[in-house]
Order: structure tokens, then C-alpha cells, then sequence
């Protein structure tokens, strides 16, 4: 398996055991240049690569970004017995000799996207037992509407301390009407509908370009889908579904996330392999603060500027602000001039970066659910911690622009979302480094 997995090492030495880390050093201040080429959207592999196990054949992805959570997705493939190759951003899996194993092990804890084996192995065997999922913590996030959909699909659910049990004699298709646009819920219903009996409607659906993709994935198999896209979705259950090929679409919130970092560190930055109309709210703010940018075909290029003007920003679901994109550019903004103001309505506890970016000099005063950012704040190096995987991404935009050597710790969250940021970022001329640490 060709996957570089950054996590917590354990080293022995003569003293016994001591628990390592990896830190990412940046030292700011050096000017980026040059082109990025954009991964495979992580939200929608982490959707894809539980899909595949609903075929009777073999499933080959292409387009996989180099990610932490693919490694943990394929440990949990194999204790499914099904094969899994593993080849640089190519993943074949084949779940012709799959079994119905309870998914109990510490790889369901690594991320939340676990919770979509529980809609694709209820739909093939009508009966699944896993662990409560993990994943970053950006306060509550229950998964109540998945089960809402799979009981009036016909699931009967229990749960036993950590541990969820779904069974269901058959799953008979019906309407569901989700309370909130759930992305998760969205596609783990979808995931169980297409081996349903009967015709499902999903009303109220999440419209996000990764349940795009998962859907077409499907359809390639065989599953009959309609109005993705759209806020209601209807899927006519099938019995069948076989192998095929799929290419995964550019992740938005990494070419996001780059399109910031050019923003806040950048002379000139191409960001290539990106699909703009993904990007509309995002690419909007950025031109509203002064920031010049081109888009030419799949590519957008982006001019540094060095005057930058407050904005407010409002996280809504899809097509609005992402709220994956609410941390990295919180930090853009402690470099605009005025006061800029963050709502938050998607995760209202995902504020954890502002405490970090305080420790280097920002001024940001955190209240419910929103944050008011005092610019233009010189930031200096520190160490600060990682809490989850976008709060990583704003503190290495920090790091880049900040005075001084910056050293993030937790590491891992960053490597659960972003393909070899490190390398992406020292080919445009960043100084970073990598090294492990005594926890």
C-alpha cells in the first residue's frame, strides 16, 4: 500500500517507551510562486470508497488523494475480506468475497466518514454492527437523521455502550424528509435506498458536489437515481449492482484552502485542476477584500495583494460559504484592515483556531456561534496545536505569513484532509519542515 500515513508514533528506546509526535515548522515570511495541482475531494472519497463494498464486483477509483482516512477506510475493507489495492491515487477494491463482520475495531474511531459503512452494509445485508464513529470534534453532531431515514426504511437500531446494531428483515423504499440538509445523511440514506425495495424519496437533501459525485458512482453500478443535485432525490431500488470505474471530482475546500494561502502569502499562484462554479461564494469574498484572481478553465490564478479589506461571513450549506473554509480564512482576515465578523451555522463550536491564532498575535474575540476579527494584526511564530483538520489548514496559513518559526502540533488531523500539503507547499517556495517530537 502506497499511502504515507502520518500519525502518533511509538518509539522504543533504552529508556523504554516514550510517545512521539510529528510537528509540521514553517518559517514566514517567503513569498509563494508558481502552480498546485488539487487532489480528489476527501469528503466525497470517504462517501466513495464505503459505496464500492454495495457492488458484487470489482470497483476501481482513480483520482484518491494521499490522505490518513484512506488508510483507515482500507484497514476497515479488509476486515470486511474484501481486496484492496492501494496504488498512488488509484484504489481497486473487489468485494466479491466480502463477509458480514461486525466493524468494531479502533480504525471506525480515526474518522467520522466510518458512519457510511453503516448505510451501504445495511443495504447489502440488511444488518450491520459498528462502532461509534470518530473524527475531529467541532461540537455536536449527531447522527440522528441517518437513522431517522434508515427506521423508515424499515432498520430497527440498537445501541449497546460504543457500539450500534441496524437490522432490518428487508428495507422497503419510502419518503423521508431529512430536518436539516444533512450531507451525511444525504448520502448514507442514499446508500441503503439503492438496494431497497421500491422507489425512496429523499426531500430536503444536502445539494453539495460530493453527493453528486457518490451518486454517480452508484449510478455507474447500476442504481437508478434521480434529482441529485436538486432537494429531492428519488432512487428506485435495484438488486443488482456491479463493478465499474470511477474518477473522483477536485476537492473544493483544499483548492479553497490553497486559493486563501495564495491570497494571505502568494505573488503569483496558479491553482489548478479546480472546478470554479464549486468555489462561487468563496472566490466572491476574496475579490470583495481586494484580491485579484483569473479563472481560466479548470485553473484560477491569484495575484498577492497587500491591502485587504474586512468582510463578514455567514456559513450556510451549499451553494453558500462552507464551513470547511471558515478557518483557513479567518486567518486572511486578521491581515485586512477594519473589523471583519464570522457566523457560524453548521458547527457552532468550530472556533478552536481563533484561541491558536491569538497565541501569534491576532486579535479575535470568540462569541456564540460567531467571531469578530480586529484587523490588520501582525502575527509571530509560536507553537500551537492543531484541534482538527481545518484548524490545521489556518494555522499553516498563519505559519506562512506569521515572523518568525511557527510549529504546529497534532499534526494528523491536517494529513486526514489535505494530500502532501508539505510538499504542495515548498514546490511554491515555502520553508517547511517535518520532524517528530516527545509528547
Amino acid at each position: 500500500m502506497c499511502i504515507k500515513f502520518y500519525t502518533f508514533l511509538y518509539i522504543i528506546c533504552e529508556k523504554g517507551k516514550r510517545l512521539m509526535s510529528e510537528v509540521i515548522a514553517i518559517e514566514g515570511g517567503y513569498k509563494l510562486n508558481g502552480s498546485v495541482r488539487i487532489s480528489g475531494a476527501k469528503n466525497a472519497t470517504v462517501a466513495l470508497i464505503p459505496a464500492a463494498v454495495l457492488s458484487d464486483g470489482p470497483v476501481e477509483i482513480l483520482g484518491v488523494p494521499e490522505i490518513s482516512d484512506v488508510e483507515a477506510l482500507a484497514i476497515l475493507l479488509k476486515e470486511l475480506k474484501c481486496e484492496v489495492e492501494v496504488d498512488g491515487e488509484r484504489i481497486r477494491i473487489d468485494p466479491t468475497h466480502m463477509e458480514d463482520i461486525p466493524l468494531i475495531s479502533d480504525a471506525v474511531n480515526k474518522l467520522r466518514a466510518s458512519y457510511y459503512f453503516m448505510g451501504a452494509l445495511l443495504g447489502k445485508y440488511k444488518r450491520v454492527k459498528i462502532k461509534m464513529p470518530g473524527g475531529c470534534y467541532l461540537g455536536p453532531r449527531p447522527i440522528d437523521l441517518h437513522f431517522k431515514g434508515f427506521e423508515a426504511l424499515g432498520a430497527k437500531i440498537s445501541c449497546v455502550e460504543d457500539t450500534y446494531l441496524l437490522e432490518a428483515d428487508e428495507l422497503i423504499g419510502t419518503s423521508i424528509y431529512l430536518d436539516f440538509a444533512s450531507v451525511g445523511a444525504t448520502i448514507n440514506i442514499m446508500l441503503a435506498a439503492v438496494r431497497a425495495k421500491g422507489k425512496t424519496v429523499i426531500e430536503n437533501a444536502a445539494k453539495e458536489p460530493e453527493i453528486i459525485d457518490v451518486a454517480n458512482l452508484l449510478t455507474k453500478m447500476g442504481a437508478k437515481i434521480r434529482g441529485v443535485g436538486t432537494d429531492t432525490i428519488t432512487i428506485e431500488g435495484v438488486d443488482y449492482l456491479g463493478g465499474t470505474f470511477h474518477e473522483i471530482i477536485p476537492d473544493r475546500i483544499e483548492a479553497g484552502t490553497f486559493l486563501i494561502i495564495a491570497a494571505a502569502a502568494g505573488e503569483k499562484v496558479i491553482v489548478q485542476n479546480v472546478i470554479p462554479q464549486h468555489l462561487e461564494a468563496l472566490i466572491s469574498k476574496l475579490k470583495e477584500m481586494g484580491i485579484k484572481m483569473e479563472v481560466v478553465g479548470d485553473n484560477i490564478v491569484v495575484y498577492g495583494h497587500d491591502e485587504l479589506k474586512s468582510v463578514d461571513i455567514k456559513t450556510q450549506i451549499y451553494p453558500g460559504f462552507a464551513t470547511d473554509l471558515q478557518q483557513p480564512l479567518t486567518t486572511l482576515l486578521t491581515q485586512a484592515q477594519g473589523e471583519s465578523h464570522v457566523k457560524e451555522t453548521i458547527y457552532v463550536e468550530r472556533f478552536k483556531h481563533c484561541g491558536e491564532l491569538n497565541k501569534m498575535g491576532a486579535h479575535i474575540e470568540v462569541g456564540e456561534a460567531q467571531s469578530t476579527i480586529h484587523g490588520q494584526t501582525p502575527l509571530h511564530g509560536a507553537r500551537v496545536e492543531a484541534t482538527d483538520l481545518r484548524c490545521g489548514a489556518a494555522l499553516v496559513i498563519a505559519g506562512l505569513i506569521a515572523e518568525g518559526k511557527t510549529e504546529i502540533t497534532n499534526v494528523y488531523h491536517i494529513d486526514r484532509g489535505y494530500d502532501n500539503i508539505d510538499h504542495k507547499l515548498i514546490t511554491l517556495g515555502a520553508h517547511i519542515t517535518r520532524y517528530e517530537i516527545e509528547d
